[in-house]
Protein backbone atom coordinates (compact mmCIF):
# COMPACT_ATOMS: atom_id res chain seq x y z
CA UNK A 1 0.00 0.00 0.00
CA UNK A 2 1.50 3.45 -1.11
CA UNK A 3 1.63 6.07 1.98
CA UNK A 4 3.01 8.82 -0.80
CA UNK A 5 1.50 12.40 0.00
CA UNK A 6 -1.11 13.56 -2.08
CA UNK A 7 -0.39 17.59 -3.23
CA UNK A 8 -2.95 19.42 -2.37
CA UNK A 9 -4.15 21.11 -6.23
CA UNK A 10 -6.65 22.99 -8.26
CA UNK A 11 -6.98 20.82 -11.09
CA UNK A 12 -8.02 21.89 -15.07
CA UNK A 13 -9.32 19.87 -17.62
CA UNK A 14 -7.45 20.39 -20.66
CA UNK A 15 -8.96 19.43 -24.03
CA UNK A 16 -7.11 22.26 -26.55
CA UNK A 17 -9.82 24.61 -26.77
CA UNK A 18 -10.06 28.30 -26.24
CA UNK A 19 -12.36 27.63 -23.29
CA UNK A 20 -10.00 25.41 -21.44
CA UNK A 21 -7.32 27.53 -22.30
CA UNK A 22 -9.05 30.55 -20.26
CA UNK A 23 -9.80 27.80 -17.13
CA UNK A 24 -6.25 27.13 -16.70
CA UNK A 25 -5.46 30.92 -16.85
CA UNK A 26 -8.55 31.23 -14.38
CA UNK A 27 -7.17 28.46 -12.49
CA UNK A 28 -3.88 29.58 -11.69
CA UNK A 29 -5.04 32.50 -10.02
CA UNK A 30 -6.95 30.07 -7.96
CA UNK A 31 -3.92 27.96 -7.28
CA UNK A 32 -1.94 30.95 -6.49
CA UNK A 33 -4.19 32.42 -3.74
CA UNK A 34 -4.42 28.92 -2.28
CA UNK A 35 -0.77 27.87 -2.33
CA UNK A 36 -1.62 24.71 -4.02
CA UNK A 37 -0.45 22.92 -7.33
CA UNK A 38 -2.21 23.66 -10.46
CA UNK A 39 -2.63 20.06 -12.11
CA UNK A 40 -3.51 20.26 -15.70
CA UNK A 41 -5.11 17.16 -16.68
CA UNK A 42 -6.02 15.84 -20.13
CA UNK A 43 -7.91 12.66 -21.35
CA UNK A 44 -7.01 10.11 -24.17
CA UNK A 45 -9.78 7.93 -25.20
CA UNK A 46 -9.69 4.48 -23.32
CA UNK A 47 -8.61 2.14 -26.28
CA UNK A 48 -7.56 2.86 -29.81
CA UNK A 49 -8.24 1.00 -33.13
CA UNK A 50 -4.41 1.39 -34.45
CA UNK A 51 -1.54 2.70 -33.15
CA UNK A 52 -1.49 5.73 -35.42
CA UNK A 53 -4.70 6.49 -34.07
CA UNK A 54 -3.02 6.64 -30.20
CA UNK A 55 -0.51 8.19 -31.57
CA UNK A 56 -2.73 10.85 -32.55
CA UNK A 57 -4.33 11.27 -29.76
CA UNK A 58 -0.92 11.41 -27.30
CA UNK A 59 -0.07 14.41 -29.80
CA UNK A 60 -2.89 16.06 -29.15
CA UNK A 61 -2.83 16.05 -25.52
CA UNK A 62 0.34 16.62 -25.27
CA UNK A 63 0.26 19.60 -27.72
CA UNK A 64 -2.77 20.78 -25.57
CA UNK A 65 -1.21 20.61 -22.31
CA UNK A 66 1.58 22.48 -23.49
CA UNK A 67 -0.39 25.41 -25.01
CA UNK A 68 -2.14 25.81 -21.47
CA UNK A 69 1.25 25.81 -19.50
CA UNK A 70 2.20 28.33 -21.97
CA UNK A 71 -0.55 30.74 -21.57
CA UNK A 72 -0.16 30.13 -17.69
CA UNK A 73 3.39 31.04 -17.61
CA UNK A 74 2.84 34.00 -19.91
CA UNK A 75 0.41 35.03 -16.62
CA UNK A 76 3.56 35.18 -14.78
CA UNK A 77 2.00 33.92 -11.84
CA UNK A 78 4.37 32.44 -8.93
CA UNK A 79 2.54 28.90 -9.37
CA UNK A 80 3.66 25.57 -9.32
CA UNK A 81 2.23 23.57 -12.70
CA UNK A 82 2.35 19.67 -13.35
CA UNK A 83 0.69 18.14 -16.21
CA UNK A 84 -0.94 14.80 -16.93
CA UNK A 85 -2.29 12.58 -19.32
CA UNK A 86 -4.83 10.42 -18.19
CA UNK A 87 -7.07 7.67 -20.06
CA UNK A 88 -10.45 7.59 -20.18
CA UNK A 89 -13.57 10.02 -19.49
CA UNK A 90 -13.09 13.01 -18.64
CA UNK A 91 -15.82 13.03 -16.85
CA UNK A 92 -14.75 10.08 -14.45
CA UNK A 93 -11.36 11.74 -14.23
CA UNK A 94 -11.90 14.36 -12.64
CA UNK A 95 -15.30 13.27 -10.49
CA UNK A 96 -12.39 10.97 -9.19
CA UNK A 97 -9.92 13.74 -8.59
CA UNK A 98 -11.68 15.63 -6.90
CA UNK A 99 -11.86 13.54 -3.62
CA UNK A 100 -8.43 15.81 -3.00
CA UNK A 101 -8.70 18.78 -5.14
CA UNK A 102 -9.10 21.73 -3.53
CA UNK A 103 -11.16 23.03 -6.86
CA UNK A 104 -12.00 21.29 -10.10
CA UNK A 105 -12.22 23.99 -13.13
CA UNK A 106 -13.67 23.16 -17.01
CA UNK A 107 -13.58 25.18 -19.71
CA UNK A 108 -17.26 25.29 -21.74
CA UNK A 109 -18.74 27.05 -24.36
CA UNK A 110 -22.47 26.06 -23.73
CA UNK A 111 -23.99 22.92 -22.46
CA UNK A 112 -25.26 21.93 -25.59
CA UNK A 113 -22.23 22.66 -27.79
CA UNK A 114 -19.17 20.47 -27.61
CA UNK A 115 -15.45 21.13 -28.77
CA UNK A 116 -13.53 17.79 -28.48
CA UNK A 117 -13.99 15.81 -24.67
CA UNK A 118 -14.31 18.29 -22.06
CA UNK A 119 -17.26 20.36 -22.90
CA UNK A 120 -20.72 20.48 -22.62
CA UNK A 121 -22.04 17.17 -20.82
CA UNK A 122 -18.41 16.64 -19.03
CA UNK A 123 -19.34 20.26 -17.24
CA UNK A 124 -22.55 19.34 -16.16
CA UNK A 125 -21.76 15.56 -15.07
CA UNK A 126 -18.74 17.13 -12.77
CA UNK A 127 -20.60 19.90 -11.35
CA UNK A 128 -23.10 17.18 -10.38
CA UNK A 129 -20.63 14.78 -8.82
CA UNK A 130 -17.85 16.22 -7.76
CA UNK A 131 -16.93 16.83 -3.96
CA UNK A 132 -15.75 19.77 -4.30
CA UNK A 133 -15.94 23.09 -5.89
CA UNK A 134 -16.51 23.04 -9.46
CA UNK A 135 -15.60 25.85 -11.67
CA UNK A 136 -17.04 26.02 -15.43
CA UNK A 137 -15.61 28.67 -17.15
CA UNK A 138 -17.15 30.25 -20.54
CA UNK A 139 -14.77 31.37 -23.08
CA UNK A 140 -12.79 34.87 -22.96
CA UNK A 141 -15.71 36.92 -24.54
CA UNK A 142 -14.72 38.89 -27.82
CA UNK A 143 -15.09 42.05 -27.08
CA UNK A 144 -14.92 43.25 -24.13
CA UNK A 145 -17.69 43.97 -21.44
CA UNK A 146 -18.85 47.58 -19.29
CA UNK A 147 -17.17 48.97 -16.52
CA UNK A 148 -18.85 47.01 -13.76
CA UNK A 149 -18.79 43.39 -13.46
CA UNK A 150 -20.81 41.24 -11.20
CA UNK A 151 -19.81 38.23 -9.29
CA UNK A 152 -24.06 36.52 -8.49
CA UNK A 153 -24.49 34.74 -5.35
CA UNK A 154 -28.39 34.21 -4.03
CA UNK A 155 -28.62 34.39 -0.18
CA UNK A 156 -31.07 32.62 1.76
CA UNK A 157 -31.18 30.55 4.98
CA UNK A 158 -31.15 26.70 2.97
CA UNK A 159 -28.60 24.44 4.69
CA UNK A 160 -25.19 25.09 3.53
CA UNK A 161 -25.80 28.30 2.13
CA UNK A 162 -23.30 30.26 4.03
CA UNK A 163 -20.73 28.76 2.68
CA UNK A 164 -22.00 29.43 -0.32
CA UNK A 165 -22.24 32.61 0.06
CA UNK A 166 -18.70 32.88 1.74
CA UNK A 167 -16.83 31.09 -1.39
CA UNK A 168 -18.83 34.23 -3.46
CA UNK A 169 -16.51 36.82 -0.98
CA UNK A 170 -13.42 34.89 -1.25
CA UNK A 171 -13.98 34.87 -5.17
CA UNK A 172 -15.10 38.60 -5.28
CA UNK A 173 -11.45 39.73 -3.09
CA UNK A 174 -9.17 37.42 -5.65
CA UNK A 175 -10.86 38.69 -8.27
CA UNK A 176 -11.56 42.73 -7.00
CA UNK A 177 -15.21 42.17 -8.30
CA UNK A 178 -18.00 43.68 -6.02
CA UNK A 179 -20.76 41.16 -5.50
CA UNK A 180 -24.38 41.09 -5.71
CA UNK A 181 -26.41 39.09 -3.32
CA UNK A 182 -29.77 38.44 -3.91
CA UNK A 183 -32.59 38.38 -1.77
CA UNK A 184 -35.58 35.96 -2.60
CA UNK A 185 -39.13 37.25 -2.41
CA UNK A 186 -40.93 33.78 -3.02
CA UNK A 187 -44.67 33.71 -1.35
CA UNK A 188 -42.95 32.14 2.58
CA UNK A 189 -41.03 35.07 2.90
CA UNK A 190 -42.60 38.08 1.55
CA UNK A 191 -43.56 39.28 4.54
CA UNK A 192 -39.69 40.17 5.14
CA UNK A 193 -38.80 43.77 4.50
CA UNK A 194 -35.43 44.33 2.95
CA UNK A 195 -33.58 44.75 5.95
CA UNK A 196 -33.99 41.05 6.41
CA UNK A 197 -31.72 40.59 3.75
CA UNK A 198 -28.70 43.46 4.87
CA UNK A 199 -28.58 41.63 8.46
CA UNK A 200 -28.07 38.42 6.19
CA UNK A 201 -25.22 40.50 4.81
CA UNK A 202 -23.68 41.58 8.00
CA UNK A 203 -21.42 39.83 9.08
CA UNK A 204 -19.75 39.27 5.87
CA UNK A 205 -19.35 43.11 5.35
CA UNK A 206 -17.53 42.87 8.63
CA UNK A 207 -15.26 39.98 7.03
CA UNK A 208 -14.91 41.42 4.08
CA UNK A 209 -14.56 44.85 4.22
CA UNK A 210 -13.00 45.12 0.47
CA UNK A 211 -15.52 43.87 -1.23
CA UNK A 212 -18.02 45.35 -2.05
CA UNK A 213 -21.91 43.82 -1.80
CA UNK A 214 -25.32 45.08 -3.21
CA UNK A 215 -28.30 43.69 -1.53
CA UNK A 216 -31.33 42.75 -4.19
CA UNK A 217 -34.55 41.49 -3.93
CA UNK A 218 -35.62 39.62 -6.91
CA UNK A 219 -37.93 36.48 -7.48
CA UNK A 220 -37.37 33.84 -9.27
CA UNK A 221 -33.83 33.59 -7.90
CA UNK A 222 -30.94 33.30 -9.50
CA UNK A 223 -31.92 31.91 -13.19
CA UNK A 224 -35.17 34.72 -12.93
CA UNK A 225 -32.25 37.70 -12.52
CA UNK A 226 -30.41 36.53 -15.21
CA UNK A 227 -32.70 36.52 -17.60
CA UNK A 228 -34.32 39.48 -16.68
CA UNK A 229 -31.38 42.18 -16.57
CA UNK A 230 -28.85 43.29 -18.96
CA UNK A 231 -25.81 43.70 -16.66
CA UNK A 232 -22.50 41.43 -17.25
CA UNK A 233 -21.65 38.75 -14.82
CA UNK A 234 -18.24 36.96 -15.36
CA UNK A 235 -18.95 34.23 -11.80
CA UNK A 236 -22.37 32.83 -10.41
CA UNK A 237 -21.89 31.33 -7.62
CA UNK A 238 -24.43 28.63 -6.67
CA UNK A 239 -24.81 25.67 -4.24
CA UNK A 240 -24.74 21.78 -4.89
CA UNK A 241 -28.20 21.65 -4.54
CA UNK A 242 -28.91 24.28 -7.71
CA UNK A 243 -26.35 22.47 -9.73
CA UNK A 244 -29.32 21.06 -12.23
CA UNK A 245 -29.42 24.83 -12.84
CA UNK A 246 -26.36 25.04 -14.44
CA UNK A 247 -27.61 24.65 -18.20
CA UNK A 248 -29.66 27.45 -17.49
CA UNK A 249 -27.26 29.96 -16.16
CA UNK A 250 -24.08 28.69 -18.67
CA UNK A 251 -26.74 28.28 -21.58
CA UNK A 252 -25.40 26.98 -25.07
CA UNK A 253 -23.62 29.67 -26.92
CA UNK A 254 -26.26 29.90 -30.01
CA UNK A 255 -29.37 30.06 -27.76
CA UNK A 256 -31.28 33.18 -28.29
CA UNK A 257 -33.26 32.68 -24.90
CA UNK A 258 -29.77 32.35 -22.97
CA UNK A 259 -28.64 36.37 -23.14
CA UNK A 260 -25.57 35.68 -20.38
CA UNK A 261 -23.38 34.08 -22.46
CA UNK A 262 -20.26 35.39 -21.05
CA UNK A 263 -21.08 33.97 -17.09
CA UNK A 264 -19.54 31.32 -15.79
CA UNK A 265 -20.19 29.51 -12.84
CA UNK A 266 -18.75 28.43 -9.37
CA UNK A 267 -20.61 25.39 -7.79
CA UNK A 268 -20.03 24.54 -4.11
CA UNK A 269 -20.47 21.88 -2.57
CA UNK A 270 -21.71 22.51 0.85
Amino acid sequence: MSDKRIEPSVIVGIDGSPAAIHAAEWAADEAQARGVLLLMLAAIKPTHPSAEDYRRDVAHAEASLHAARLAVEAMGRPVKVETEIRRGSPGAMLVSESDHAEMICVGSVGISRYSRALLGSTATEVAEKAVCPVAVIRSRPDQPGPHINWIVVEVGDAPGRDTVIDQAMREALLRELPVLAIGSTHADNADNPAHKLENRLYPWRRWYPDVHIYPVTAGGGVTHFLKSNDDLVPLVVIGSADAGQLARIVGPHDHPVFRHVESSVLVVHE
